[in-house]
């Protein structure tokens, strides 16, 4: 049977359904960047609409905790160690001072107080885990949930295309680049996008920075319960735990290095796989629910933090 003889809508289905699994497909190969990726999906699915978004937004989430861990086969665990000390130095001192100034921010700007909680830790901490976390503790509702997740994922998104052409221009090197992303970008997909872009040493950098900062989710969680008197807690996420065992393996088994570099570069694709399911997120009902507010708030927090960053970088302030 063919398409004419199909009812309009079916055939369009078909059309549209076949085209995500094509642009799937090439996401998949090595010809097909982190940027280009993104690209794809949010245009695809500004065009043509999403054919599976509750399937879709499930394994993107797990597609990127898998891709996590396998990228721990490319580093040892003794750059893992050296990278996350390091991070610890200035790791609470960040998250304190940007989750402060995005609740100043909020006030003036009169976002919904729980709205204006979620953006601020989520750009404190990691994105979308962060939020997803922190809700539960503060008793958001699903709105505000959703509200703050578009915010961060739309800046997610100008991030990954932004940061790239950005380092180049600053003259950062690798090294720099891989903390400035993981220190101002939110979502550990979109760190680990923008470094690949830049390097393989940013990549490394970036990643274990921004697990790092990850881990640091349950404490704030726990901080904020008992200012809201609430019995919800947010465990350490298990990619986390992943990432260090895998980087532990392939320190503990060096003849094997081809197997584990094998592993990595198959997850670093899989990133940009988790990409091009994130871009297809982006939907026109998911930019409607950012509002005005929120988003000035999430833009100008965001603005502040990156801008910081890259100024004691390049000061050498943090190194």
């Amino acid at each position: 049977m063919n398409s004419e003889a199909l009812p309009e809508h079916k055939a369009h289905s078909l059309a549209q359904r076949a085209l995500f699994l094509a642009l799937l497909i090439v996401s998949a190969t090595p010809w097909c960047g982190p940027a280009t990726a993104l690209t794809a999906g949010t245009i695809f699915t500004l065009v043509a609409g999403t054919p599976w978004p509750q399937a879709t937004a499930e394994w993107s989430k797990k597609l990127l905790q898998l891709s996590v861990v396998g990228l721990g086969f490319g580093v040892s665990i003794v750059d893992v160690w050296i990278a996350g000390s390091e991070a610890i130095l200035y790791t609470p001192i960040s998250i304190a001072a940007t989750v402060g100034a995005g609740m100043l921010l909020g006030r003036l700007l009169r976002t919904p107080a729980r709205t204006s909680t979620l953006i601020s830790f989520g750009t404190a901490i990691c994105g979308g885990s962060a939020i997803a976390a922190m809700a539960p503790v503060i008793k958001a509702d699903n709105d505000e949930i959703a509200v703050s997740l578009a915010t961060v994922f739309s800046l997610n998104a100008a991030a990954l295309l932004l940061f790239p052409p950005l380092g180049h221009l600053f003259g950062l090197t690798e090294r720099q680049f891989g903390l400035w992303a993981a220190l101002a970008i939110h979502d550990t997909s979109s760190v680990v996008g923008a470094a690949s872009a830049f390097g393989a040493t940013a990549l490394t950098i970036g990643t274990t920075v921004k697990l790092a900062r990850a881990v640091w989710i349950a404490p704030s969680a726990l901080i904020a319960s008992r200012f809201t008197n609430s019995r919800a807690t947010a465990p350490v996420p298990i990619f986390i735990i992943g990432f260090i065992a895998a980087a532990t393996v392939r320190s503990l088994l060096p003849s094997l290095i081809g197997l584990w570099e094998g592993f990595a570069t198959v997850a670093r694709q899989g990133l940009v796989v988790t990409l091009f399911l994130v871009g297809t997120g982006l939907s026109r009902d998911v930019l409607r629910r950012v509002g005005v507010r929120p988003l000035v708030q999430g833009v100008l927090l965001w603005v502040a933090v990156s801008g910081m960053v890259l100024a004691l970088i390049m000061e050498e302030w943090i190194r």
